[in-house]
């Protein structure tokens, strides 16, 4: 009888995690700006522009700052491997063993433990030192490329609501139809978050509402208060 495939889906926690978190960032950092320059200055063209600028700022902000962030990690990912190369090269006997200590201290026999360290070692050494004495393996390897789209589009994604609200919503009631939407797509996400990361739903969803709430009356408040100001 032949074994079914298992799916496993630890290897998409983190692409879908960062997506849910960028589109999150994108939604609350750009409706919060809207409510903002709303409380201030209620004009279609005002709050159009604030919703335009903040999704294209934040986006390339997003994806910059995934791409330097992810990069740094490659460059400590590759300088481990480089040195872990070059032990193998110059003490392959002792790197032999170090790698048979890691599989002794899972719970193997030293017997066993030696064995698999030399049959991995004969079959790819560098490989077997990088998944078990560095951990990194095809699923952890960092992607900067990877990363700075995912986090691009993924924040635009979260922004398109706001946008959207700003072209099509009633000026008079651009406050609190951006805040509605919002947080009904906040929890939304709170919820995806919460499941991909097998945490409680509830908690995830009222979190997200309760500080996406701070967020967006704090900027509601600056916009009120600096608006006064200026007329």
């Amino acid at each position: 009888m032949k074994h079914p495939l298992e799916k496993h889906y630890v290897n998409r926690v983190g692409w879908l995690r960062a997506a849910v978190l960028g589109a999150n960032d994108g939604l609350l950092s750009t409706t919060s700006i809207v409510i903002g320059v709303a409380a201030a200055d209620p004009t279609r063209h005002a709050i159009f522009l604030a919703a335009l600028a903040g999704t294209i700022a934040g986006a390339m902000s997003m994806a910059a700052g995934e791409y330097v962030s992810v990069s740094s990690q490659a460059d400590t990912e590759n300088a481990d491997i480089a040195r872990e190369k070059k032990e193998l090269e110059e003490m392959p006997e002792q790197e032999l063993l170090e790698l048979a200590k890691i599989y002794e201290r899972r719970g193997v026999s030293k017997e066993t433990a030696l064995l698999v360290a030399k049959e991995l070692s004969d079959h790819d050494a560098l490989d077997a030192h990088a998944k078990d004495e560095l951990g990194i393996s095809e699923i952890t390897v960092a992607k900067p490329l990877q990363a700075a789209v995912a986090s691009f589009f993924s924040f635009i994604s979260g922004a398109a609501l706001p946008l959207l609200v700003a072209i099509f919503a009633p000026v008079k009631d651009m406050v609190y139809l951006q805040y509605g939407f919002s947080i009904i797509f906040l929890m939304f996400l709170g919820a995806i978050a919460a499941k991909t990361g097998w945490s409680n739903v509830t908690k995830g969803m009222l979190r997200i509402c309760f500080w996406g709430t701070v967020a967006m009356l704090v900027s509601a408040l600056i916009g009120h208060l600096f608006g006064v100001n200026v007329h």
